[in-house]
């Protein structure tokens, strides 16, 4: 929940600046990694491009946040592994984008790969019955081939799809990644949380 608000109330905020200068200070872009700015895969998980963007990947962290949630546990240390959990998703998401457009000027901005992250990492937790399940349960394929679907439909039909979104592309890669880093490493994250 403190994620859905968050990204909620960062985007009233940012809808307060024009959308050139939030994504000039804060957007992920190739070229900017190369420049040393790899702060931007963090910050860049934090803002959209309007608010059907905003509400619909606060929509996906719910609906897949949950059970990843719960399996971290409700203490502050199980809060901060999903944080932990969710931020590595958005990195190595942005890293996926990034292999895909190296040296490019093309921006990213939304949570959509962290996301898809906490979207793997449940569908592990769904093939495991609230445990970390097979990476190759019946509900991991489903739901990757189905996530794959959706976003080769997006390459090609990009903002179009989205409410809002015009001409603006759709940054299926960052969700592709973003999904295998969830079904990757949800295992290893939970092994260390209960070693703690």
């Amino acid at each position: 929940m403190a994620l859905v608000v968050t990204i909620v109330l960062g985007y009233l905020l940012q809808s307060r600046f024009p959308l050139e200068s939030v994504t000039q200070w804060l957007a992920f872009s190739p070229a900017l990694l190369l420049e040393g700015h790899p702060e931007r895969m963090i910050s860049s998980v934090f803002v959209h491009g309007n608010w059907a963007h905003a509400l619909m990947n606060a929509a996906f962290i719910l609906a897949f946040g949950a059970p990843v949630a719960r399996f971290f546990g409700p203490n502050v240390g199980g809060a901060l592994d999903f944080l932990l959990f969710y931020l590595f998703c958005g990195v190595l998401a942005c890293a996926g984008f990034a292999a895909l457009h190296w040296d490019q000027n093309v921006s990213l901005i939304g949570a959509s790969g962290a996301a898809s992250g906490l979207m793997g990492g449940a569908a592990r937790l769904i093939g495991g019955n609230g445990r970390v399940g097979p990476i190759f349960s019946r509900a991991v394929t489903g739901m990757g081939l189905g996530w794959l679907i959706v976003n080769i439909i997006m390459a090609f039909a990009g903002g179009l799809l989205v409410p809002g979104g015009g001409s603006a592309a759709v940054g299926w890669e960052a969700h592709l990644t973003g999904f295998v880093v969830g079904v990757l490493l949800i295992g290893p994250f939970g092994w260390v949380a209960q070693r703690r």
